[in-house]
């Protein structure tokens, strides 16, 4: 068992990971996403903020995540369901093989950043048994396997008695994705093969089972189709990408199978969805697939369809928070502009997954609306689910309670702690981005990276106490003076915006404005859709100050959102506020703010490892 252990950060270039088709090794494929990410490795943070929860991540959270998956007899089911297993199953969802494979998919992006023998060494005994699992055709059910073998297994209707048969129910093609995924990540971090074989083995037999002609059922929850892509990515194999659009062209035709309806999104053909409805996780997640690829093949027609889609959720349906989920009866979207506050759902994996399609949409478009929604939603829609110890979790995330709802160490449904574990390893690959010769610089926090950008390698050095303080000085080194255009987000909520659209807004009028310098002197900002492009001939040393505004302020909701008619929300910068019960001696849920009243900031390095406070004179 992986004991926590001290680990630093040091760099590994040996395989680096990125998404989409932007993977090392891979080829080069004829249709790709128009801008690059940075791979995962480029980015060294070194502050008190991104680089102390990656490390904790490292020490505490992945294997706390491979403990609780040993205990709960997760790894277990994969011993019972190999040919000399015998017993019950022993964990409590037929999907619980995900768990397992999206902590292995954690544990790669850690050996990308930090070469570990003893973990390196875990994972291929794990992958042994995952091995050992498999059916010769490359079937890979634990559950299945288990019943078919006499044991006992949950969910009894939802594993039917011949593979595929409840698709709607069984997770059988879920679990595999997330295969996929780990696969591709593993073989990235280590170079070897031993969980790829697997991963392509159960892709061939998909191929053989399921297509034109054959099996015409979409999977009940979706992820296979994310997966599919990424071997397509790494292997240049187009059968993997055909295969994840057929998945998704799939949903909403009745001519292959019975339609599961909303909460799958299976009501209607993708290109025809412009409104977000059902089991948010399974939502995002095929949204994030439809932008891989809209972009790996030009379907015009799943662009068009995102972008209502997008307007939907971050318009009509989407939490200050970047939360989505607002009931908790199908774990999903409700009606437009029904944001409950203590009984939202927000669940982390919902987070995650909006994280993802955000990402891939400006990847797709190129603009930095994409990218507030996405910062929004790594800084208090993901974060809010992990405790600063790492070993503690929120599955739901409700923006008010009563004192009931507390982190957790594992839950019975146990997705959200190993999703967790896979994104914060990943963080370093969203800071830069690349198009021709233009560098993105998409977030802001201390750190040192390398990029290359039109055969140009860049140092980059980010000194700032983002997200605390809107001060940030980049320093730009390259090898050689050479021209590129340098694309500056400036972020909508430091130009009076907290989200695109009118969902959200503050209630007073901002009165700062973002300013940024070159070599000391002021610029003009001309934006193009959200980032402020600086195109010279740049010589080491060259700097780049931004001062972007950081005083608090009161948001409002549209009135169309009852739930917050009389209320207020507090944001300073990119973090939204909570009033503890801790700090208001339990006297949070009427609290009375007037109109107008001046809300102070103050740091705190001795409170929670240092962040900013905010006061203001009120009533409760």
């Amino acid at each position: 068992m992986l004991k926590k252990k001290k680990v630093s950060l040091a760099l590994s270039f040996l395989l680096v990971v990125g998404l989409g088709c932007l993977i090392a090794g891979s080829f080069e494929a004829k249709k790709n996403y128009g801008i690059k990410p940075s791979k995962l490795t480029t980015v060294n943070f070194r502050d008190n903020f991104w680089q102390k929860r990656i490390e904790n991540d490292l020490k505490v959270t992945i294997p706390h995540v491979f403990r609780q998956e040993e205990e709960t007899g997760r790894v277990k089911n994969f011993e019972l369901a190999s040919p000399q297993g015998q017993g019950n199953f022993c964990s409590n969802y037929p999907f619980d093989d995900s768990d397992v494979y999206k902590a292995i998919e954690a544990a790669s992006y850690s050996l990308m950043l930090h070469p570990d023998p003893e973990l390196d060494k875990y994972l291929d005994q794990l992958i042994a048994k995952i091995a050992a699992a498999q059916e010769k055709d490359g079937y890979i059910y634990t559950a299945r396997a288990i019943k078919d073998k006499g044991g006992e297994i949950p969910f009894k209707d939802w594993v039917a008695s011949k593979r595929w048969e409840n698709e709607e129910s069984s997770h059988e093609l879920y679990n595999l994705g997330h295969l996929y995924e780990a696969a591709v990540a593993h073989y990235q971090a280590t170079g070897k093969k031993n969980l790829l074989k697997i991963a392509l083995k159960s892709a061939d037999l998909i191929l053989k089972d399921f297509g034109p002609g054959k099996l015409m059922v979409p999977p009940g929850h979706q992820e296979i189709e994310i997966g599919l892509v990424k071997l397509y990515c790494l292997t240049g194999a187009k059968k993997y990408l055909d295969q994840a659009k057929f998945f998704l062209d799939q949903r909403g035709n009745s001519q292959g199978h019975k339609l599961y309806g909303f909460y799958s999104q299976d009501h209607l053909p993708v290109t025809q969805q412009t409104e977000a409805v059902g089991h948010a996780v399974r939502a995002a997640y095929m949204y994030s697939a439809m932008t891989d690829v809209a972009a790996l093949t030009g379907d015009e027609a799943y662009v068009q369809a995102l972008r209502k889609l997008w307007e939907d959720v971050v318009f009509r349906k989407m939490y200050l928070t970047g939360g989505i989920g607002s009931t908790g009866a199908w774990e999903g979207f409700g009606p437009a502009y029904n944001l409950p506050n203590g009984s939202a759902y927000c669940e982390t994996c919902a987070s995650i997954a909006n994280a993802f399609w955000n990402y891939r949409m400006y990847l797709l478009e190129g603009d930095a609306k994409y990218l507030d929604v996405f910062e929004r939603i790594i800084y208090n829609g993901v974060l809010s689910g992990i405790s600063l110890s790492g070993d503690r979790f929120f599955y739901a995330n409700p923006l008010a309670s009563f004192g009931q709802h507390e982190r957790t160490p594992w839950f019975g449904c146990a997705c959200c702690p190993p999703n967790i574990a896979r994104f914060l390893p990943q963080m370093g690959q969203y800071v830069y981005a690349t198009s021709g010769d233009r560098l993105f610089v998409n977030l802001y926090g201390a750190s040192s990276s390398q990029v290359e950008v039109n055969g140009l390698r860049v140092k980059l050095e980010q000194e700032t106490r983002y997200p605390w303080e809107g001060d940030i000085k980049l320093t730009v080194n390259p090898e050689k003076e050479g021209r590129l255009i340098l694309m500056l987000r400036i972020p909508g909520w430091a130009l009076g915006q907290p989200v695109p659209g009118d969902l959200y807004s503050y209630a007073e009028k901002t009165g700062a404005k973002p300013v940024v310098k070159i070599n000391h002197q002021e610029i003009e900002l001309k934006l193009e859709k959200g980032f402020l492009p600086i195109a010279r001939k740049w010589k080491p040393g060259d700097t780049v100050e931004i001062s972007l505004p950081m005083e608090p302020h009161q948001v409002l909701a549209n009135e169309k959102v009852k739930d917050d008619n009389g209320l207020v929300a507090v944001e300073r910068g990119p973090i939204v506020y909570c009033a503890e019960w801790a700090d208001n001696q339990g006297r949070v849920s009427h609290l009375l703010l007037p109109p107008g009243a001046l809300l102070r900031a103050e740091y705190r390095p001795d409170l929670l490892g240092g962040l900013v406070t905010l006061e203001a004179e009120g009533k409760a």
